[in-house]
């Protein structure tokens, strides 16, 4: 991808592996407005810039908003953990989507780099849970379920820039998982003292939760990965200080 790319997640553990990659070593954080983080990457043909604000659409369009305060952004690319709706589909694997369709307004959104082998992403307004996967599944044709990416491919559309996205699993189909949403605040994130609260008098949710950490950690490196892989695609290399700031010969 070139010239000003923001890569927007929800959440700072989705983006961490990202920004603290030995492969790049030029990222700086970035004062933002409360709620949000920033980082930018200046390169030869521009810069990266990754921001989260916390979960849904409209701590979502807070993140964008704050990307083109750093630069005049040339392509958007929603990033994060989703949830698995096919069974086939594994903890910890990374993909690209093929659409993604907004449950609440039925609009769709095909990405850029749009395959058609590739899942179809349910955007919801909540944490889906093992049912309502289910239903998306069967409403949508959906493989993966998120919050946020709809909002950023409306208002990439909108701008008339190229709308990119790339997740990573962090809970397959079968996933058990305790009701994240009463705990869920207005900033995107997730009250931790009384989730943790709930959850400790219910020790059958314990192992979901685990299982749940234990995926996210591994979601968040491979999704690290792949980024650099498809951000790296206009040929620059890792030379040997760990930085990009070669171009292939």
């Amino acid at each position: 991808m070139k010239g000003n790319v923001a890569i927007i997640a929800a959440l700072e553990g989705e983006l961490k592996p990202f920004v603290h990659h030995p492969s790049a070593k030029r990222w700086k954080r970035r004062p933002s407005v409360e709620g949000c983080s920033v980082w930018e990457y200046r390169h030869a043909e521009g810069c990266w810039v990754a921001v989260c604000a916390g979960m849904g659409g409209t701590r979502a369009a807070v993140a964008f908003a704050e990307a083109e305060k750093v630069a005049a952004i040339d392509a958007v690319c929603s990033v994060g953990w989703v949830g698995a709706l096919d069974g086939t589909i594994r903890a910890e694997s990374v993909f690209g989507v093929s659409l993604v369709v907004d449950t609440k307004t039925g609009e769709r959104f095909r990405p850029t780099d749009s395959r058609a082998e590739w899942p179809i992403l349910a955007t919801t307004t909540q944490v889906a849970d093992e049912q309502e996967k289910k239903r998306l599944a069967l409403s949508y044709k959906a493989g993966l379920v998120d919050m946020e990416a709809a909002t950023i491919a409306r208002l990439a559309l909108g701008k008339a820039i190229s709308f990119y996205c790339v997740k990573a699993v962090s809970d397959d189909a079968a996933a058990r998982l305790p009701n994240l949403n009463p705990f869920v605040a207005e900033s995107g994130r997730l009250r931790m003292m009384p989730f943790l609260a709930h959850v400790a008098i219910r020790p059958n949710s314990w192992s979901g939760l685990m299982k749940l950490g234990r995926h996210s950690s591994a979601a968040a490196k491979n999704l690290a990965e792949a980024l650099y892989e498809r951000l790296d695609a206009s040929g620059s290399v890792r030379n040997s200080n760990g930085d990009y700031t070669e171009k292939k010969r």
